[in-house]
């Protein structure tokens, strides 16, 4: 998670008020003191601090009516709501629309990461199903075409350019069009990197979206300049009508406060934000689940649609019915472990879980379960069908012939074999209480009355150390509560509902 030290200090104020006996004025001032030094520490503007802080004492003091009122829930509430309101602006950014060619103009300044940022968005979107395509139309910088050619290749995304031509125009206008005969719906033109006071380069970049009319300008801002992103984006818009902002760099600079901030200042929504050198630390950004995230607080909705994602509604009900029946193969385990992997980066998925800690993995951490889990995923590969249908521990020489046919050791490939043993014990578990079956979900609700029966119950099909990282038992069915309400999980939201239906 990116800003981990500001989303750190913040929730650190926020829990200060459980501990106060009395919430008054004095208490609140102490609170909101932190919070302020913790966003100018962010390199938030000092005019956006004070109007939070201004804001937040006036609410409090206009909503806190009656002695029933929680101050400490109100309180948190009015901060989060004021700084999702702080990255909000009033603009709809550009959704791209598949059968249809749309044409992207990447423009910003020099070294702010667009060459990779454009690749990134094309990635991003190959993986909804687009036909992205890429064209350099940088002729300005050495070594920009070969970037993209190289970035293009790697992620198997069509790309043009030209090491001959030196006219930007003439490139991007046979690019857009060649690739526009070829049926690309998502076509991204890279443009030179530029200054806002350098107005040959701004000349060049607008006849270059003369030439190929784009539906889009988007703005790459590196988030290391903090606040200045207010000036060098308001410049840039006053060039071309620049529609939203991918901000970069998030991961590696205490500034990136100040830089969402300053951009949503200018009225152009932030898009994606870019968190690492990876074609997957791309992450779209939406206010409410950025902040609640930051502080801890998790994004259910962000989970349940990254599930969705990665999980269509069609293939849920077989997976669903095979639980019930207590079914788990290694085909199974295969299958999950590619679903976790499309999600993106693990820190990420796992911020999205209320209570944990948006830290737990750390970079390594993270590098190590993915490489993990690639390794498990090599060893699947490398056994027959039989194989991966049977519920048999395999035998000596079968372990034997997968190590040698993956290239790993006998004891990796135990060590998947106790994975799957785990895993198939609690799908077991899942499929005699019942919690996959339509049929039982009046008996669930029942359950679900009494919670800590519910909370046995689950101690008793989860690993308890998972279980404690995910803030336990009642954190787990407030969350399965909060995903029951959301439609189109098809028997995955089934399943949801009977956790979370009686409560």
């Amino acid at each position: 998670m990116v800003l981990t030290e500001l989303g750190s200090r913040i929730t650190g104020a926020l829990k200060k008020l459980q501990t106060a006996t009395v919430i008054d004025e004095a208490v609140l001032d102490e609170c909101l003191k932190e919070i302020a030094t913790a966003l100018l520490h962010a390199d938030v503007n000092v005019q956006y601090v004070a109007r939070l802080r201004g804001n937040v004492k006036k609410r409090v003091a206009m909503e806190d009516v009656g002695s029933g009122v929680n101050k400490r829930k109100l309180i948190q509430k009015c901060v989060v709501e004021e700084m999702v309101n702080m990255l909000t602006p009033h603009k709809e950014p550009f959704v791209p629309k598949k059968g249809k060619p749309n044409v992207i103009m990447f423009v910003g300044l020099q070294g702010s990461g667009k060459t990779t940022t454009c690749t990134k968005y094309a990635h991003h979107y190959q993986r909804k199903g687009f036909r992205p395509a890429l064209v350099c139309a940088d002729t300005f910088r050495a070594g920009a075409f070969d970037q993209l050619k190289q970035n293009a290749t790697k992620a198997k995304i069509p790309f043009y350019g030209s090491y001959s031509e030196t006219d930007p125009v003439r490139i991007a206008e046979e690019g857009v069009e060649q690739f526009r005969a070829e049926g690309c719906d998502l076509i991204i033109v890279d443009t030179s990197g530029r200054h806002k006071q350098e107005a040959s380069l701004f000349e060049e970049m607008k006849q270059v979206a003369e030439a190929v009319d784009p539906d889009e300008f988007v703005f790459v801002m590196d988030s290391h300049i903090g606040q200045a992103c207010f000036d060098q984006a308001t410049a840039f818009r006053q060039a071309v009508p620049v529609g939203s902002v991918i901000v970069t760099k998030l991961d590696g600079h205490a500034k990136g406060g100040g830089a969402l901030s300053a951009v949503a200042a200018t009225e152009s929504p932030v898009i994606f934000i870019g968190t690492g050198e990876h074609f997957d630390d791309f992450e779209s950004f939406e206010p409410k689940s950025f902040v609640s995230r930051l502080l801890g607080m998790g994004d259910i909705t962000g989970l349940f649609n990254t599930i969705k994602d990665v999980m269509p509604a069609d293939k849920q009900p077989e997976l669903m019915n095979r639980i019930s029946q207590g079914i788990f193969t290694l085909r199974d385990l295969s299958e999950q472990f590619q679903n976790v992997l499309k999600m993106g980066p693990m820190g990420r998925v796992m911020s999205m879980i209320p209570g944990m800690p948006t830290d737990i993995l750390g970079k390594e951490g993270e590098k190590a379960g993915v490489n993990r889990i690639k390794r498990f995923l090599t060893m699947m590969d490398s056994m027959t069908d039989a194989e991966l249908d049977s519920d048999k521990t395999l035998a000596e020489s079968r372990v034997n012939r997968v190590a040698k046919g993956s290239g790993c050791h006998p004891l990796h490939v135990k060590e998947l074999l106790e994975e799957h043993k785990k895993f198939h014990k609690m799908v077991t578990k899942m499929g005699k209480m019942g919690f996959a079956k339509k049929s039982s979900q009046q008996e669930m609700q029942q359950m679900m009355r009494n919670p800590k029966q519910m909370m046995s119950k689950m101690s008793q099909m989860m690993d308890p150390r998972i279980l404690q990282q995910m803030g336990g038992a009642g954190n787990v069915m407030d969350m399965m509560k909060q995903m029951s309400k959301m439609e189109g999980m098809g028997g995955m939201g089934d399943m949801m509902k009977q956790f979370g239906g009686g409560m």
